[in-house]
């Protein structure tokens, strides 16, 4: 087998990936890995140096850099998020702006500062301090993006969600956090449809007390009826210098959320230089982002792809934001967006592949992709078959960088290498910094056979902790509990005789007959394969005294799952894995409910199938989804 896609000697020589190898004196990446690993403290100091950040680092680089949890990063620093991203007051673009195919809009740099002047003046009149949160129940648009800039500019704690959050979905999180004040949208568009957005703000101002302003962002056209408008919250604030408050590297920058759908969601925290140092490291080491490159990711602020997103103006990209569904014009308006405004990163996840993939569309053929140079996929394994869609019908000579991480460590442990080959269904590389290894039930170290992702080492974007978790117990419980002083992350991995990754699915959804451990990923890699299925969900049923596999298809409109079929998913399956994937039982169902990031929840659906309640509905996009799998007769027998 060959790779896929190898950069050429030209290209490669002039990433930014090879400029940082000549500073560190490394010849290769295996080795530049492994001394960023070994050495950390000297590698993270030098990415501080290469990132250009502008702040003090302090005399001490690391303090207890073997605790996990507990290193300490650069624990005399002081420095702002905002201030590394506005670095440029000039005329050329700081954000380009797409609102489904309808809305179009472009910031300059001197813009996107006036507005995070304006709008700091204004929270600080509002009361917002260092150490306070400002929550945003937004959809993706520039104001967004100037709301967080703003809140890091004084040293206040972002925290956001998408507006199709139900108002429990959104009492659960900020309701945690008490925000001082929230900013919200007169409404959003999906699937070519306008949406209210003030009613539900309304509803969930009535039950969070802690909020003493509420702004409303003008997107539709709507009068501000939740609040004060943004235009009269800014009035009384000429554009000036911006006052950036200095803070410590582990002083909170924003508050993510995990899933939710075991419970209320986990509110993590994430300081302020760990955030920055990882994400320039992600941008311009392992994404080649250089300045004037347009970084494109398809995501909502209920995501942490949209924070890595924003994190990009840091390496003087301009980004290039999109709100509404990725499939208008069946999936054509993203590859409208990329062509017309010429982006060299185009972000998605693999869901999106596979869904453009099944259209039959061929953006090679109707779109000019030239400025392009990379794609990235993530949010689930993309699968082999994803891998030779993008490089024959999207372009060939691109950089395909199927990433993984989370939102636990708002980045990546394993990811792509500019510099590298791409091998189909394969994620090429460790993390720099990053002390990836794939780790038995035992503890003891794989390669070539599947275990636990797991890091072994401390890195700058551990999360400070979770919110309301004073002595630590929970964040310790939920990543520290099976293996002492090692981060299991909770994805079910393998590492390749090429030193990439393949993921083959969370560990927690690891389907386990007879006592095998199988990954989920490698049943739907050969399900989503077959014409007639267009999504699939598999779960472990209980059942007498061992676990069977059972297979959930929404299937193509008009078309009913028949025994002929049933028996042409179970003879692939078995062809292309082993006889213990095969499910014992296929049901069809009408949808597979989602997270708000578009996930698959096999264990909200194991927990239906078996009986048991789902503790968190709000946490999904689509939880009328779940009935289709109570009380199935086909699993009784």
């Amino acid at each position: 087998m060959s790779p896929l896609w190898t950069p050429s000697p030209e290209r490669a020589a002039n990433t930014e990936l090879a400029r940082f190898m000549k500073l560190a004196g490394k010849s290769s990446y295996a080795e530049l890995h492994r001394w960023s690993v070994e050495h950390s403290a000297d590698f993270w100091e030098l990415m501080w140096k290469f990132g250009e950040v502008r702040g003090e680092p302090g005399a001490r680089r690391v303090i207890d850099p073997e605790r996990m949890p507990g290193a300490k990063w650069f624990p005399d620093a002081k420095l702002n998020y905002a201030e590394n991203l506005l670095r440029s007051r000039g005329s050329s673009d700081a954000i380009v702006f797409w609102g489904e195919d309808r809305i179009k809009r472009n910031l300059t740099h001197k813009n996107l500062h006036d507005l995070v002047s304006r709008l700091a003046q204004a929270l600080k009149d509002a009361g917002v301090k260092k150490g306070d949160r400002v929550a945003g129940y937004l959809p993706n648009l520039p104001e967004s993006t100037a709301a967080l800039l703003a809140t890091a500019s004084v040293g206040a704690v972002w925290s956001s969600c998408s507006p199709d959050f139900g108002v429990q979905g959104v009492l659960d999180r900020f309701g945690q956090i008490e925000p001082k004040v929230l900013f919200c949208a007169d409404g959003y568009l999906y699937g070519g449809k306008e949406f209210d957005s003030q009613e539900k703000a309304s509803q969930v101002l009535d039950k969070l007390p802690s909020v003493e302003e509420c702004v409303v962002i003008d997107y539709l056209g709507a009068p501000a009826t939740a609040g004060t408008s943004l235009f009269d919250f800014l009035e009384p604030f000429p554009a000036a210098r911006i006052q950036f408050e200095p803070v410590e590297f582990n002083h909170p920058l924003y508050i993510l959320y995990s899933s939710g759908t075991t419970g209320v969601p986990k509110c993590i925290v994430h300081g302020t230089g760990g955030s920055l140092l990882q994400h320039l490291k992600e941008h311009r080491l392992q994404s080649d982002v250089k300045p004037g490159d347009r970084l494109f990711y398809f995501t909502t602020l209920g995501w942490m792809m949209w924070n890595w997103l924003v994190s990009g103006l840091a390496s003087e990209a301009t980004l290039m934001l999109y709100d509404g569904s990725p499939f208008v014009q069946r999936g054509r308006v993203l590859f409208d967006f990329a062509e017309a405004e010429g982006i060299t990163h185009f972000g998605t996840s693999a869901k999106f592949i596979d869904a453009v993939a099944k259209t039959g569309l061929k953006p090679k053929e109707t779109h000019r992709l030239d400025k392009l140079r990379a794609v990235l996929s993530t949010g689930s394994p993309l699968a082999p078959e994803g891998f030779d869609y993008v490089y024959q019908n999207v372009k060939s000579d691109v950089c395909l960088s199927s990433i993984s991480g989370g939102t636990d460590i708002v980045s990546c442990f394993v990811l792509g290498n500019p510099m590298g080959p791409v091998w189909r269904g394969e994620i090429q590389a460790k993390g720099l910094g990053m002390a990836v290894e794939v780790f038995s039930e035992e503890g003891k170290p794989l390669k070539g056979e599947k275990g636990e992702l797991v890091c072994t080492r401390p890195f700058p974007s551990m999360p400070i902790g979770f919110w309301n978790d004073p002595d630590g117990a929970k964040y310790r419980a939920a990543y520290f509990e099976k293996y002492p002083n090692v981060w299991r992350h909770g994805d079910w991995c393998e590492e390749t005789e090429h030193g990439g990754l393949i993921i083959y699915g969370r560990s927690d959804a690891v389907l386990n007959p007879g006592g095998v451990r199988i990954g989920t990923a490698e049943i739907y890699r050969q399900v989503e394969q077959i014409d007639e299925v267009m999504e699939a969900l598999v779960i472990g049923q209980d059942w007498e005294g061992d676990v069977r596999v059972v297979l959930f298809v929404k299937l193509k409109e008009g078309v009913q799952l028949d025994d002929a079929l049933a028996t042409r998913i179970k003879q692939r399956i078995r062809e292309n894995t082993t006889p213990r994937h095969v499910p014992a039982k296929i049901v069809q169902v009408n949808d597979i409910p989602r997270t708000k990031s578009g996930k698959i929840v096999e264990l909200a659906v194991r927990e239906v199938v078996h009986g048991r309640p789902v503790k968190n509905k709000e946490a999904l996009a689509n939880p009328e989804a779940l009935e289709h799998f109570r009380n199935r007769p086909e699993l009784t027998a």
